[in-house]
Formats: C-alpha cells, sequence, structure tokens
C-alpha cells in the first residue's frame, strides 16, 4: 500500500459551500464527506487569526479534510471566517476579534444540521479555539479538540460554560508553544474538570512536522475506532 504522505488527497466527496451568517454575510467553505460512506461523526474545523495568516487551509485543518473522510469516515467542514481569504475564495465581512465570529460559527452549525452531518466536534487551532471555547458550547454540539489554544480572546466565564455544559474538551498543547506551554496549560484547564491536556513533546505552536501526532490525538476522541490512524491507504481496501 502507497504510503501516506504531506500533500496527500485521499478519496472524498467535497463540495464548496456558502455559509449564511445571522449578520446577513456570506462565508465561503468546503464540505469532505466520506467517499462511499455516511460520516460516523462531523469535525467543524476553526482556523488560525486570520491577521498572522491563518485561513481555511492552514495546513493541519486542510490535512484534516484531505485525510480522515477516508481513513475515519468523518464529515470535515472548513471555511473563512469574516474577512478572510483563501484560493477558496474571501468571505465577506471584517476580522472582528472573535466577536462578530460568533455568527460565523453559528453559520457553521447551521449548515451542519441542514446537512445532516452526525456526531459534531469542534475542532479549533490558535484563534479557532477561542472561537470554539467562546461561541461553540452549543447544544448540538457533543465536543471540542483545540489545537494550541493561546486563550487569547476567550476568559474564565467561557471555561465556565464549559464546565457546567460537561461537554468533553481536549486541548492539545505544544511542548515549546509560544502563548500556552502545558503547565500553564493545565492550570487554566482545570477550571473544567472534564478537560483532558495532552502535551506534545517538542512541538511548536504551528505543529510543522507533527501532522500525524495531532490527527492521531483528534481521531482518538471523535472517531475512535479508527484510532491509530494508518500511515498508508490502499483505496481498493476502503471501498
Amino acid at each position: 500500500m502507497p504510503d501516506i504522505r504531506a500533500n496527500s488527497v485521499l478519496p472524498a466527496r467535497r463540495r464548496d459551500v456558502v455559509l449564511h451568517t445571522a449578520d446577513g454575510l456570506e462565508l465561503v467553505g468546503e464540505l469532505a464527506l466520506p467517499a462511499e460512506r455516511d460520516p460516523v461523526a462531523t469535525l467543524v474545523c476553526l482556523h488560525p487569526l486570520p491577521t498572522q495568516g491563518g485561513f481555511m487551509d492552514s495546513h493541519l485543518l486542510k490535512k484534516a479534510a484531505w485525510r480522515l473522510p477516508a481513513l475515519a469516515d468523518l464529515a470535515v467542514l472548513r471555511f473563512n471566517t469574516r474577512g478572510t481569504s483563501s484560493p477558496r475564495g474571501t468571505s465577506q465581512g471584517a476580522f472582528d476579534e472573535g466577536r462578530g465570529e460568533q455568527y460565523d460559527v453559528a453559520a457553521a452549525l447551521d449548515l451542519c444540521e441542514a446537512e445532516d452531518l452526525p456526531a459534531i466536534w469542534l475542532l479549533g487551532w490558535s484563534f479557532g479555539t477561542d472561537l470554539a471555547l467562546m461561541h461553540g458550547c452549543d447544544p448540538s454540539v457533543v465536543g471540542a479538540v483545540l489545537i494550541s489554544p493561546p486563550l487569547r480572546f476567550s476568559g474564565p466565564e467561557h471555561l465556565a460554560a464549559w464546565s457546567e455544559s460537561g461537554k468533553p474538551l481536549t486541548a492539545i498543547i505544544p511542548e515549546l508553544d509560544d502563548f500556552l506551554r502545558p503547565v500553564e496549560a493545565r492550570e487554566r484547564f482545570a477550571a473544567v474538570p472534564q478537560a483532558e491536556v495532552v502535551a506534545v513533546a517538542g512541538g511548536k505552536h504551528l505543529f510543522v512536522g507533527d501532522t500525524e501526532r495531532v490527527l492521531d490525538e483528534v481521531v482518538r476522541r471523535v472517531a475512535p475506532a479508527a484510532y491509530p490512524l494508518p500511515t498508508s491507504y490502499d483505496e481498493a481496501t476502503q471501498a
């Protein structure tokens, strides 16, 4: 079987989507579904800070969409938050430091409902983790996985809301993060008793070179039957 490489794009049903926010904006995105099966769960991807180059194609999220429909039977929704551009296009509106983005998160959840997608999980990375904490504790959401959370825009009240919800929360923390390292992360997330902090030895904020480890940790929570992810892929065995 051929090895899965950094640029491997595995089979999936992929199509462009447009999200409509309650404040009248159109956001561009993509929905990837398993090629020949119904998804077992759904990832709603929330990208890093757009003012620092974050967008729906930020590498961990793009590789989740490239691999996880085939390897873990997951639906993967990626989109550009307001004012963010990528090769897919530019979403309307302007960056709002996590405030107006509440409507972006809600629009993504609305699309999942319209598509009848199962078991919705939020997958936030950096700024996207703040959006998940601030705006994602919704009845339709099973839980959240947070990659490199800086806890910059979110506050104690958002952690308290997740604590009260009882929803599972996993924080994947790089050992050498620029903003929040494992020791402090454990202290901050202690406010959420059900939260799990996963330290990644040698990891940095962007997790360059650590894609497989991060996606394994995501799948371990969201689709445990598919854990650990294979390192090779034979399309004939997946039919």
